[in-house]
């Protein structure tokens, strides 16, 4: 039985709160760094890796591959600065999918 590792990439102050939990951290300052590191998390023996939605936006066609593997499972997290709704979006739709109905923000009245 494989043993898999989880990863959060992003920019520095977002990530620094990760590492005291055991996550291993990968800070990057732009989106082009984070593609290659993503690359190369999927590589190895990671089972989820966490990323900013900041940096995720620039690479949402590669996500949306990796979305349709069963490992690694790609998150987007909010920034230090807040969110921009993608991560949840994407959980979101995931849900709908698996389910195929809105139960986590399904309006009654």
């Amino acid at each position: 039985m494989s043993t898999y590792k989880i990863a959060v990439v992003g920019d520095k102050d977002s990530i620094l709160g990760f590492r005291t939990i055991g996550v291993d951290t990968f800070p990057v300052t732009s989106g082009d760094a984070a593609l290659e590191t993503l690359k190369k998390l999927v590589s190895e023996n990671y089972g989820v890796i966490f990323i900013t939605e900041e940096l995720a936006s620039g690479m949402q066609d590669v996500i949306n591959e990796l979305h349709k593997r069963y490992l690694p499972t790609v998150v987007l997290i909010p920034n230090s600065k807040g969110t921009k709704g993608i991560g949840i979006q994407q959980i979101k739709e995931n849900v709908e999918k698996a389910i195929g109905a809105d139960i986590l923000f399904r309006k009654e009245g």
